[in-house]
């Protein structure tokens, strides 16, 4: 399997197809966000019940990732992910044919059920391929890669909606997700290492499961990854509330100033995919944490001390924290699933599932502050202390993990 990608042409098809697979689910995500305030208007439904749309996608992902990484580990990499981008068609389709907020929210959490497949395997299939370090490296050059895709969502969403309407957008994933899978079908071939196969499975994968939560290293990493996600599951949630309804911008406005945002997460990336093998994954993600952290404060006392502050004051700083959440991510999640290399699937199961179960409650929690606020500064406080957070963690459980290079 792995002698299937020691050629230079081949690794670089396999980075594409990892790239691919894994952009989905984000891109699912934000493309949507700019056109939430219009659909509580096309759907006659109160503005928390249409953020369901959010934070129940972020549950769905987070519940099928628990799911999708044991099931990766017994029965392989290649038919898990095939059966989850069918399922990604199919609700992608429910949705844009919903005639209401039920059937919309129903349609996106199923939606996420599918759509979470390549994000887990995805980080499985590279630990599949390469030690800790080296993985740390891949992934940032795969999530550097997969960020320039799904940073363009809220710009494509609010072209979309502008132009036709919310419908176009579902339907837009959906092509995508086709387009995805039919390459998966005929260029993905089967990771998982022979030793993750056969025996008393099912015992097995609950033993390996429960050796992971009860090591204060994995509960580290895992809890720093969804620290470090927590600023990008709060501008998910309350981005497009504080720019289009408090600053009064325009859905357009939102999507270019995500962009921006993003290249700083691009930069964090490349810096994870260049300097992580030299300099050590837990020095990577003691920095990113710190930047983060600094972007965070920065953000907040700006926004407090500013008179009507504008989506500048929001996203200059946030492009800091986005670097070094694209420096940290990579290693936290190469850190989680090499703490036990034989469980990586299970690893990245419940990585990916504490990450995104705090992005379901960050983004529907940031809804409740934002909707009587006047200002950004309480979206912004509430990114500070997740940074601050992520911090602490790294102290307390992260850092005396050392683990041979």
């Amino acid at each position: 399997m792995v002698a299937a990608f020691s050629g230079a042409a081949a690794g670089w098809r396999l980075l594409a197809l990892l790239v691919a697979v894994s952009s989905v689910g984000p891109l699912a995500v934000n493309i949507i966000v700019p056109a939430l305030p219009g659909l509580s208007l096309a759907l006659s439904a109160d503005p928390a019940a249409v953020q369901l749309t959010v934070s129940l996608f972020f549950a769905g992902l987070a519940v099928a990732q628990l799911l999708l990484g044991p099931l990766s580990d017994r029965f392989g990499r290649r038919p898990v992910l095939l059966a989850g981008f069918v399922v990604t068609v199919l609700t992608s389709l429910a949705a844009a044919a919903a005639t209401n907020v039920t059937e919309l929210v129903a349609a996106r959490t199923a939606q996420a059920l599918g759509a979470s497949t390549g994000i887990v395997i995805g980080r499985a299939i590279v630990r599949d391929l390469y030690a800790r370090d080296r993985a740390a490296s891949m992934l940032g050059w795969v999530t550097m890669s997969v960020v320039a895709v799904p940073m363009f969502g809220p710009l494509i969403g609010g072209l979309l909606e502008e132009s036709w309407d919310w419908r176009a957008i579902f339907l837009f994933i959906g092509v995508a997700s086709s387009l995805t899978l039919l390459w998966a079908v005929f260029a993905l071939p089967e990771t998982r290492p022979v030793r993750a196969a056969g025996g008393d499975s099912g015992h097995r994968l609950w033993k390996e499961g429960g050796e992971l939560v009860t090591t204060p290293a994995f509960v580290g990493f895992v809890l720093c990854s969804a620290m470090i996600s927590g600023p990008f599951y709060t501008v998910m949630g309350g981005g497009a509330h504080v720019v289009m309804t408090i600053m009064g911008k325009s859905a357009t406005e939102l999507g270019i100033w995500l962009v921006f945002a993003a290249l700083g997460y691009m930069a964090g990336n490349f810096l994870a995919g260049w300097l992580s093998v030299r300099y050590g994954g837990s020095a990577m993600l003691w920095w990113g944490l710190f930047l983060e952290f600094a972007g965070t404060l920065g953000a907040a006392v700006l926004i407090t001390l500013t008179d009507k502050p504008g989506p500048a004051t929001v996203f200059v700083p946030l492009f800091v924290v986005y670097v070094g959440n694209g420096m940290a991510l990579p290693n936290a999640i190469a850190g989680a699933i090499s703490v036990k290399p034989e469980a990586a699937g299970t690893a990245s199961g419940v990585t990916g599932c504490v990450q995104m179960g705090w992005g379901a409650v960050i983004s529907q929690l940031i809804a409740y502050p934002n909707a009587d606020a006047t200002s950004a500064a309480p979206f912004a406080w509430i990114m500070f202390v997740q940074a601050a957070t992520g911090m602490l963690i790294f102290w307390r459980l992260v850092r005396a993990e050392r683990t041979p290079r």
